[in-house]
């Protein structure tokens, strides 16, 4: 039963997850990070994490992606004290995505998500692809 879960996920990235929304540039010759949640309780440690990293790595810090995957994508939408940390994200140059493929299991649509937030079809792709190009990432 798992490696069949296994074989249908792995073919349905390989068919659907080659299409990204959103088309990104960053300097690899600085540090760039990824986070990949499933837990939006973890965004203000995440943010302080990012905050302590640019000032450890100063010119060197690059960009900073957080990517909500998962169930906590129905967290988004009208809740206030995640849209203030979504700005305090925004105020530190902190990229948030969210899960095209969550947003549409749960029914979410871009309409109900705040502008700041862009969506990759396939998060979890998405993610290893920034870490084949050197991304230092976490799972949480």
């Amino acid at each position: 039963m798992k490696k069949s879960i296994l074989i249908i996920t792995t073919l349905f990235l390989l068919l659907f997850g080659t299409h990204q929304l959103v088309a990104q540039s960053f300097n690899l010759k600085k540090n760039n990070y990824l986070v990949l949640s499933k837990n939006i309780k973890q965004l203000k440690p995440v943010m302080l994490a990012a905050k302590s990293l640019a000032i450890e790595d100063g010119k060197k810090y690059g960009d900073f992606y957080i990517i909500i995957c998962g169930k906590t994508v129905n967290n988004i939408p009208n809740n206030p004290d995640f849209r203030a940390l979504l700005n305090e994200a925004t105020e530190q140059n902190i990229t948030i995505f969210a899960c095209g493929i969550s947003l549409q299991k749960f029914n979410i649509s871009q309409n109900q998500l705040p502008k700041q937030i862009k969506i990759t079809e396939n998060g979890i792709l998405y993610g290893l692809q920034l870490t084949k190009k050197g991304f230092t990432s976490i799972t949480i």
